[in-house]
């Protein structure tokens, strides 16, 4: 097998290839554009890669298995609001935040997290996309609202890998929720947690929660991990409940990666508080726990510790399937790899452009 990455940048899509010991970067896809989301889909060895092009609005390419060449394919289409409505939220797609496989068994379906908040499905590879309007029609959607962006947006879809009928999403702000019917119906499942952000009296609001991350342990799926604004989450029964854990140096951030194959292991990139966003102390590190969140070892050997405003994204730490490489990639367009858990990093380079997301996988 060849390992491989993907890096979804302000100005393209890169890749990079494991060859001769080193990590080797190619010239890339799209230059110039942005790319808000990339998925490559093990299913069937197809990528995908969501284009925010502004004033051209949002674009989706797909490149299949063994070609170089990439198409067009449908992107989401919000229906038309309906006269007189008190909704303050513009019906038309802005972005796609996030792309998701469905489970083994259904070929072809894929899912959206957009802004402004809608969540979208395919059951053609991208051809066509059906708004899941079970989701958009919850009378709590009125409460939604935008967190780093002015409208609300799902950024994490976690499809259970035993019930492919079972699939989580989370909003920023809006909350954690579940369908165990493939969409048919929807329940808010934030219970334990905790906005500091809100008044008092509505810190525990479902729908006011920003979860700014949520990802799954692939061998354990009950096991959730939360990055959210006012700290982290941990739920070992599939979010019907969430226990906050404490980091050290912050425990605000973005980004979090679960090990595929212990649910008590999960890597987080500490920030500063949300009125600065950067490292503390101007000095990069990864917070790893293998307890469950119990306890935390904090990694730096190999990353930069002085003068480092690196700030990295919700998708931009990933892990590979054996738990062992973790890529990150920050806004300021370097990116580390670590072949032992995180315990050592290495730079690849310091000068792409901004990156919003990273993937690691393998290929024939």
């Amino acid at each position: 097998m060849t390992e491989r990455a993907l890096l979804a940048t302000r100005k393209g899509l890169f890749e990079l290839t494991w060859q001769d010991g080193a990590w080797q970067l190619a010239s890339p896809h799209f230059p110039g554009d942005p790319v808000s989301a990339v998925l490559h889909d093990s299913r069937d060895g197809s990528t995908y890669a969501a284009l925010h092009l502004g004033h051209f609005g949002a674009k989706l390419h797909r490149r299949d298995a063994g070609s170089a060449t990439w198409t067009e394919v449908g992107v989401p289409v919000y229906p038309a609001k309906p006269e007189g409505s008190d909704d303050a939220i513009d019906w038309s797609l802005k972005m796609i935040w996030t792309l998701a496989a469905g489970g083994a068994d259904q070929p072809g379906v894929l899912w959206a997290g957009t802004l402004p908040g809608g969540l979208f499905r395919s059951s053609d590879r991208g051809a066509s996309w059906q708004l899941v309007e079970s989701l958009w029609n919850v009378p709590e959607r009125k409460q939604w609202f935008g967190g780093g962006y002015d409208s609300p947006g799902i950024h994490s879809i976690c499809v259970d890998p035993r019930d492919s009928a079972s699939v989580l999403v989370a909003v920023s702000c809006g909350g954690v929720w579940l369908t165990s019917d493939g969409g048919a119906t929807w329940r808010l499942r934030t219970k334990g947690m905790a906005a500091g952000y809100m008044p008092p009296e509505l810190m525990e609001q479902g729908a006011a929660q920003d979860p700014h991350r949520i990802v799954r342990c692939a061998a354990q799926p009950d096991v959730l991990w939360c990055q959210h604004h006012s700290g982290i989450w941990r739920s070992t029964d599939n979010a019907a409940t969430w226990e906050q854990v404490a980091a050290p140096l912050s425990s605000f951030g973005f980004a979090v990666a679960a090990h595929p194959h212990d649910g008590g292991s999960a890597w987080f990139v500490p920030a500063t508080a949300d009125e600065q966003r950067v490292p503390v102390d101007a000095a990069l590190a990864v917070n790893r726990t293998d307890d469950g969140g119990a306890t935390f070892e904090t990694l730096r050997s190999g990353l930069p510790q002085q003068h480092c405003y690196d700030l990295v994204y919700r998708h931009a730490l990933a892990v590979d399937r054996t738990g062992s490489t973790l890529l990150m990639g920050s806004t300021t367009g370097s990116v580390w790899v670590s072949g032992n858990g995180g315990k050592t990093w290495q730079t690849v380079t310091a000068h792409l452009p901004p990156i919003y997301a990273t993937v690691l996988t393998e290929y024939d």
